[in-house]
Order: C-alpha cells, then structure tokens, then sequence
C-alpha cells in the first residue's frame, strides 16, 4: 500500500485578470522525495507554489496536510504549517550578515538587543547539520550567489520548515554551484526533509527527481516516476510536439571581422585586473562562443565591449569603428547589441510596460517619435508584434515587464537587441532561466541572426549550449584567452582548459 502523502493540493484554480493560471492542478508530495515541478515558462509552476506558500489565495481546490485541510493565508501561515519557499531571486539584505539575515524576526534577545553571539553559533550549528557551509559573519553583499542560496535555505530551516519549496534554485548557479545544490538536497531528503523542485531544466530531473509532475499552459499533463522517464518524453509533454535537443544549423560561412578586440586589459570593482591582454576576432556570420567559470573576467570583458566599463589598455573595433571608451549609447548606435547576464539588473525596466522595454535604446527616434514627441500608440504596435514574433507569454505590451516570469523576461530582452539588427550581438547567457522549447527559439533565432551576416559573440555557462551553437570556442582563465577549439571538442577537454590545464592555441 502507498504511502499517505505529507502534502496534497486537491483542484486548485487560480486566475489572474485575462488569464487562468492554475486550471484544477492536483498535486502531492511524500515525505523524504524530491517531487519536481516541470514546465515551461508561464505554465504556472510558480503560481502554483505561490498559492501553497500563501502568497496568492486559491480561487477553487483546497490544500491538506497529512490529510486534514488547511487554509494558508499568509506566508507567516505557511510557516507555521512547516512550509519554507527559496524564490528565485533571493530575498536578502546586502548590508546585513548572515546570521543577522537567517534569524530576521525570529532573533534570539539578550534584554532588548540581539544576542549576535548566540545567533552565530545556532547558524554554525545548524549549518552543520544539514552540510550547508556558510560563515555567520560574513556579509550577504560580499558573498556568492551560491552562498546567498544556502543562507535562503537556512533560514527556512531555522523556521522550523519540513517542506522545502525550491523556485528554479539553478538558474543563477554556475554548474558547480549546482551539483553542490544537488549533494544539499539529497542530504536534506536523507534527513527527512520533503522537497518541491520547480525547474524547466530536463536535465536536472532526472537527475534529482523522485517523480515529476508537468504543467502546460495551467493544467497538470501527467506525474511520472523519474525510473524509465527520458528528456525526450519530458520535452514532449512539456511542450506539447516534439522538440528538437539539439541545434540544427549548417556550417558557417564567415565574412569580415566585425569585431576585433586587441590586447585589453580591464579592471574589476575593486582595482584588479579581470581581463588581462585579451585578444580575438568575430567575423560575420559566426558565432564565437566564450566558456570559462563563472568569475573568470567575462563580466569585465562583456562590459568594456558593450560600453559599460572602460578599459585600461587595448581596442574594440565594431565594423572598424574604435568602440575602446565609447559610452554605452555610442556602442549601441555603432552596432551592438547586448543581451546581459542579469536580465533584471541590466536588461530591464521591472516598473517599465513591455512596451516602454522595447522601446528603450530607440525611443529617441522615429518611429517612436518626432520633434521630441513621444508616440505611445507606435510603441504598442511595435511591442504587440515584437512579443508575438518571440512568443512571449504572460502579458500585453501595456504590462508591466516585473508581472512576467523570469522566462519571459528573457525573452523580452532578446526581442529588443535582435529587431534592432546589430552588427555585433553580445549574447550573455541567452537562455538563462528558459524552457526548452524556449531554448530551441532562442538558439534558432541565434543561428538565424548567424546567418544573416551578424558577428554573434555567445557567453555561457552551459557548456551544452556553447558545444551546439558555436563555430568556434574560445576558453576564459584568470582572466586570460587560454585556448581556441573547434566545436567537435570534448566537454572533457574544455573543462581542462577552464580550470587553466592548458594553455595556449588548441584548434
């Protein structure tokens, strides 16, 4: 006989103004498994988590826990219940510590002060226990994304949680960061901890999962077991068709160089030097992939050829045009095109319409108006076929772009630097925090822009993506170009020359 699930959410229907986003979704969780949550972006996984976590109230359904029926008003409810939910983007304070940010509002007093001393040492200890290495002094600002992800986790266990709900947890990560993820949770569930895992990534699943549920477009498609399940057959009820895994493209037929970068050097924030005599070319109608760990320079690096930062020796070159200390407007009218790490930070607007985001390097011009007159109607047509050429879900043009899913966010931000049609594309993790039928219209429309003329320099983590889409690979160390591969190089070898084992020209 089955064991009696710890969590059952029985028919729960949510909408929003347009738009059903949880259509009669049942769900349960057993304790002690890892229960994923599948979909691509907008189906509404989180919605979903959102209402068990007390953040949304459901419009119908109700939820049990260990059979009886509870009602989850607030997140503080939830917390009562056991329930503890890391979000996406951290819910952190920079300038405070810690410790000081694990016990928030729950802080052990010594009169009517916090007893910082007794806070340190139940962090060390509970840190301990679940092999979550953090330093309970160490400010939250000064930390790794990593780090700040287990300072999240901590604090929902500090609360008490047996339920650990986990918002797309890799998708800031660097790849190591996530299979550090991966040993946590198969400690937490080996301690009897009960986890959702809400994620678009396949991989993963199958990695981590006990079973899987699939969401699409609002309503629960099917729960399988991980055992026999196949990234194809994921994709497939995710998605709803066939998708194709990998990227079909032909073989590139390179033209002029339209970016050159000569010996730059670029300093980080804090005086050092990330980039150290960096040199290469992207020609027309390549893509030029750039792996490296994350910290090795490529933030440095992407910032001085998008105008961002100003290097301390060398050139840039766009289409023979000196871009070395040009602003970042001045980049952008040259030719290139950007599409940044941190689709939050530097991509977007979130208090901006859709439309306003669209519109932001060209508003200035006509179309988008005349004699410094601005012409919202022109912005909303515009943005009404820019979203439906790249299939963003969720919104009009007149939504706002904080409203959308990360995914869509995404997609929004390809949208806008693709239609303006830059010589060079300056593409920083394109595919960050997307399904994969995302993925597959994003990577399409990559080699598309390929083949179409344009100099497409591609920055990734995921050395999957960098594999399939380039022409050619270059690898990042300390902040140096270590090494030049063909795409038919193994993984193994990259990740040697990421990790600075080889040095020098390798194609």
């Amino acid at each position: 006989m089955a064991e009696a699930p710890l969590l059952e959410l029985k028919g729960i229907t949510k909408r929003f103004p347009g738009v059903v986003a949880n259509d009669r979704v049942d769900f349960d969780l057993r304790r002690g498994e890892v229960h994923a949550l599948l979909g691509e972006n907008g189906a509404g996984k989180s919605t979903l988590m959102n209402t068990l976590y007390g953040l949304y109230h459901p419009d119908e359904g109700e939820i049990r826990l260990d059979g009886k029926p509870v009602r989850i008003g607030s997140p503080s409810d939830a917390i009562e219940f056991g329930i503890g939910m890391v979000h996406q983007h951290f819910m952190l304070i920079p300038v405070m510590t810690v410790a000081e940010n694990i016990v928030l509002a729950v802080e052990p007093r010594n009169g009517p002060f916090l007893d910082l001393r007794t806070a340190e040492e139940r962090v060390r200890d509970l840190s301990q226990r679940y092999g979550l290495a953090v330093d309970p002094g160490a400010r939250i600002g000064r930390i790794s994304v990593g780090q700040q992800q287990r300072v999240e986790i901590l604090k929902a266990l500090y609360r008490g949680a047996e339920i650990l709900i986990l918002d797309e947890p890799t998708a800031v990560l660097t790849p190591q960061e996530a299979r550090e993820l991966f040993q946590i949770v198969r400690s937490l569930t080996d301690q009897g901890k009960s986890i959702i895992f809400i994620t678009h990534k396949l991989n993963e699943v199958l990695d981590i999962a006990d079973r899987i549920t699939v969401l699409r477009q609002g309503k629960r498609i099917d729960t399988v077991p991980r055992k026999g399940a196949t990234q194809e057959g994921l994709a497939r009820l995710m998605v709803g068709r066939e998708v194709v895994l990998r990227v079909d493209k032909t073989a590139a037929d390179p033209g002029e160089p339209l970016l050159e970068v000569e010996d730059l050097s670029v300093f980080d924030n804090r005086g050092l030097e990330a980039c150290r005599g960096v040199s290469f070319q992207v020609r027309a109608g390549e893509i030029v992939g750039l792996a490296g760990v994350d910290g090795n320079g490529q933030t440095e690096l992407i910032d001085a050829l998008t105008g961002l930062r100003s290097p301390t020796s060398g050139r840039i070159l766009v289409a023979k045009n000196d871009v070395t200390h040009a602003s970042a407007r001045q980049s952008l009218d040259l030719g290139v095109g950007h599409i940044p790490e941190d689709r939050q930070v530097r991509g977007l607007v979130l208090d901006f319409s859709l439309a306003e985001n669209l519109a932001l390097h060209d508003f200035r011009k006509e179309p988008d108006s005349k004699w410094g007159w601005l012409y919202p109607k022109r912005l909303i047509e515009r943005a009404a076929s820019l979203l439906k050429e790249f299939d963003v879900r969720g919104g009009k043009p007149q939504t706002l772009a904080a409203a959308l899913s990360g995914g869509n966010q995404q997609k929004v931000v390809v949208a806008r630097e693709v239609s303006r049609d830059p010589r060079v594309l300056v593409a920083a993790q394109p595919t960050r925090g997307l399904d994969v039928g995302a993925i597959e219209f994003v990577h399409n429309r990559l080699v598309q822009e390929r083949d179409e003329g344009r100099a497409i320099l591609l920055v990734s983590l995921e050395l999957e993506e960098i594999l399939s889409l380039s022409d050619r690979i270059l690898v990042i160390y300390e902040g140096r170009i270590v090494g030049e591969y063909e795409p038919n190089v193994s993984e193994e070898e990259l990740g040697i020359a990421m990790t600075g084992g080889v040095r020098g020209k390798a194609a």
